[in-house]
Order: C-alpha cells, then structure tokens, then sequence
C-alpha cells in the first residue's frame, strides 16, 4: 500500500465489550500494509491482543504517540476521542475515529466498513475537517490555578448544593451581562451538538470560526444564547458560587471559588479529523437528530 502515513498509531475505548476482535483486526490490517503500529499502554491492558499482532506493534502512551505518529485511529464513540483529541492537539497529529460508540458525530468510519474504508483513507481518500478547540485558564487571587483544553465545551455550573450561581460576562475586556442561573455553556461549532443543543443552542456549522454562549436555566427569562467570533476572549467573574465548578468536555473539572475568573479562548492549533470521502455533515444531522428525510 502506498500509504500517506507510516507511523499509525491506535487508542481505544476502556472495557468495551468485543473491542478485542475489532483491535486485532485493525492492527492485522496496518502491519500486512507495512505500517508501523503503536499502541496506547492502556488499549493493551485492556484487550486481548494475538502473540502475533503485539509483535509488530510497539505500546506507548497517548503524549508519545503526539511526538512520533503522523496519524492516530480512535476506536471507540465521541468520548474517546474528545479525550484523545485535548491530549494529541499540541502536536496536530490529525485523527480518525472508528465508530464503537452511541452517537458518533465524530467517529464516522463504521465499523463494518473499517478496512475498506482506511484502505481508501491511507491513500489519500480523505474529507480532512479543521476543528477549533478552546483554552481555558482559571485565575484566583491573580495567578493562573487552573489550564485546560476542550474540543466541545466548557460548561460553569452549580455544584452538589444545587444553588444558582452568580457572574459577569465579558468579551473582549467589554462587560456582556450579569447572569444568575445553573450556569454557562461556551461551546465550539463541534460542541454545538452536544450540551449546548440540549440547552437550546445554536447548531454552528463545524467549520465555522466563531463561538457560542449558552445560558443553562436563566432565572431572566430575557438571557439567550449569543455566537461570537473566535477571535473572542470570553471572561467569566464568578461573584457568587460557593461550590461553582468548570467542566471540560464533561470529562474533567476543576472547582471555582468567588471571585474566580475564568479565561477562554481559541487554542493555537486547530484539531484535523479525516473523513470517509462519503461523509456529509447535514446527512449525519438527519441521522442522529433524527430529522425528517428528503421528500421528493
């Protein structure tokens, strides 16, 4: 095969059932076309993988993988590779996501597809889609306590008590609003399918550069979502929120004290995922929104 990329590597989803026989079969597919293979630690703690494919394969982390694969394959649904995409996105390693999941808006390879489809997408018959991620720094008392990276959003909420919480909002250092509500979603085109659309947000195109802050149960009824450039630097003053917390992906979190102040923008390298050559954006919507088809 000549392949675009030589150095593959593979990350999976924890204890999915059946994963085992998929991952063999992959790895199988990649050494038989001379690929080097690498495989994430924790793929290999996980699965059962064939004396023969572990022979041609090399087991290293996630962070490693950034540093020496030109390509990662993510097994597993929109969760793995949201966390594997917020580890790889310092080194713009571009991704492709096999589907093994529930939604699976990102991982659009289907699995009984999957050698068909990779043997075209190795030689170049690839949708290739920037995604833009955010960069979130918490600053308490002047000094940054707090750094993190999310490709769908971050979320302010209330905590364990359930109270509302209290802020100001502002962008680009000019004062927005004062809000009093469950809390705040800032979302990326990506994430504007996912909380943000269950909070009543926009669905942004995902090529879109722009941003979009969603109000999560305002108590004014007069608060709506609002998209901005991603150009933008969002600021968020926590005045009231004894146990407030900010949440990265739904998949890390950091608890914020009053007088927080929460600092988002767009981080410097936008995230590459290769599509299958059939991929459609709108035609994914109908599928997983479950919209009416085309009539005539």
């Amino acid at each position: 095969m000549n392949s675009q990329f030589n150095h593959i590597g593979i990350v999976t989803r924890p204890q999915t059932p059946m994963m085992s026989e998929v991952l063999n079969e992959l790895i199988a597919f990649l050494c038989e076309a001379g690929l080097s293979v690498y495989l994430d630690g924790e793929a290999q703690a996980d699965n059962h993988i064939s004396a023969a494919n572990l022979q041609c394969c090399q087991i290293i982390t996630k962070c490693e993988m950034g540093r020496r694969c030109d390509l990662v394959m993510v097994l597993g649904g929109d969760g793995t590779l949201l966390s594997v995409a917020r580890k790889l996105a310092p080194y713009r390693v571009p991704l492709i996501g096999i589907h093994q999941g529930h939604l699976g808006f990102l991982t659009q390879v289907p699995r009984a597809q999957m050698v068909s489809e990779l043997t075209g997408m190795l030689t170049g018959k690839y949708l290739p889609e920037e995604r833009i991620l955010l960069e979130t720094t918490v600053v308490r008392e002047g000094r940054d306590v707090y750094h993190s990276l999310a490709l769908n959003d971050v979320v302010l909420s209330r905590g364990a008590l359930g109270q509302m919480i209290e802020f100001e909002v502002f962008i680009n250092k000019e004062f927005v609003y004062t809000q009093r509500s469950d809390g705040l979603i800032v979302s990326t085109p990506t994430g504007s399918t996912a909380y943000a659309l269950a909070a009543g947000g926009p669905i942004l195109q995902p090529t879109l550069r722009a941003f979009s802050l969603v109000p999560i149960c305002p108590q004014s009824m007069s608060n709506r979502p609002i998209a901005v450039s991603d150009t933008s630097e969002i600021e968020v003053l926590i005045t009231k929120g004894g146990d407030a917390r900010a949440h990265f992906d739904g998949q890390a979190f950091f608890d914020l004290q009053t007088m927080d102040k929460i600092r988002i923008s767009r981080y410097r390298n936008s995230l590459r995922i290769l599509h299958p050559v059939n991929y459609q954006y709108y035609r994914t919507l109908r599928q997983k929104l479950h919209w009416g088809d085309q009539l005539v």
